[in-house]
């Protein structure tokens, strides 16, 4: 079975989990999701949220979200210090460590724990978004929002783990097997989603990190 990529309207192959469900790779931008039959509900995703405890405590988890902004956004942040940290999670560390550590002002939202829209009508130095991409059902709105949001010198910082570009390498990847999870991406991915809103890539480690800016 075939059908035409949900982000470029390419060719997709079908890869199918026995266990977990369908999922269609398109041939053209790499973008990986899920079938929307296969796709759980609210409530179990957020039962598989509930499940995380991170803290600020935990130096592992700070070391973490260290590197990531080390890697991701401290080379390429402009002066301005007004963030906003999407899908902050339970326990918002990454917001706690770039305003303690780093200067920053950082609104955050969350579908579940932070669900205020309190972005609207604002804009951002800097736009966080850190293991959220992959729950996203439709991304490319999501970028353009983000977009939307980015003050004219500002960054998104993105953390998610891209897919390793074969089906028997992704039918036994850990990252697949959190239900949770509808989307996968690349380089390749990114680099069309960075065109079709208006956004380049200035940052990519082509494993987990990458970093946008206004074209």
């Amino acid at each position: 079975m075939s059908t035409k990529c949900r982000l470029c309207a390419g060719e997709t192959i079908m890869l199918c989990h026995p266990k977990i469900g369908d999922y269609f790779w398109c041939q053209q931008c790499d973008y990986i999701y899920k079938d929307e039959k296969d796709y759980i509900s609210d409530e179990a995703e957020l039962e598989i949220y509930d499940q995380h405890h991170n803290s600020i405590e935990d130096p592992r988890y700070v070391a973490y979200f260290q590197k990531f902004i080390k890697c991701a956004i401290v080379e390429y942040a402009s002066d301005g210090k007004v963030g906003l940290d999407f899908g902050s999670g339970p326990s918002p560390v990454l917001s706690m460590i770039l305003e303690q550590d780093y200067g920053y002002v950082i609104d955050i939202y969350d579908k579940y724990y932070s669900p205020q829209p309190v972005y609207e009508k604002k804009q951002y130095d800097l736009i966080t978004s850190t293991e959220v991409v992959e729950h996203l059902k439709d991304p490319l709105d999501y970028f353009r929002v983000f977009k939307s949001l980015l003050k004219p010198q500002g960054i998104i910082a993105i953390m998610t783990q891209f897919h390793p570009q074969a089906e028997g390498k992704f039918i036994n990847w850990h990252y697949m097997r959190d239900r949770s999870h509808v989307s996968f991406f690349t380089l390749t991915t990114m680099e069309f989603i960075a065109e079709k809103v208006g956004l380049r890539i200035v940052y990519t480690d082509n494993k987990r990190y990458i970093t946008l800016t206004h074209r």
